[in-house]
């Protein structure tokens, strides 16, 4: 028992300082709200088409480079 308790202590040890974000206050809680403004963004700056751009190309390069 003394290997795990020396283990998970060693692991505790060396977690990262900023771990704190646990316990912060929510502002905004419309989780479902916020999607949607960012979805917005995403379509309506164009981010969409380098998307979708970057997928073809992507599936093609791979289709090219595949054996068989």
């Amino acid at each position: 028992m003394t290997y795990l308790s020396d283990s998970i202590s060693q692991l505790i040890w060396h977690l990262p300082v900023d771990i704190t974000f646990l316990a912060q206050q929510v502002r905004d809680a419309d989780l479902m709200g916020q999607i949607q403004r960012n979805w917005g963004h995403f379509v309506q700056s164009g981010q969409i088409w380098a998307l979708l751009t970057g997928l073809i190309i992507g599936y093609m390069l791979k289709s090219l480079t595949s054996y068989g």
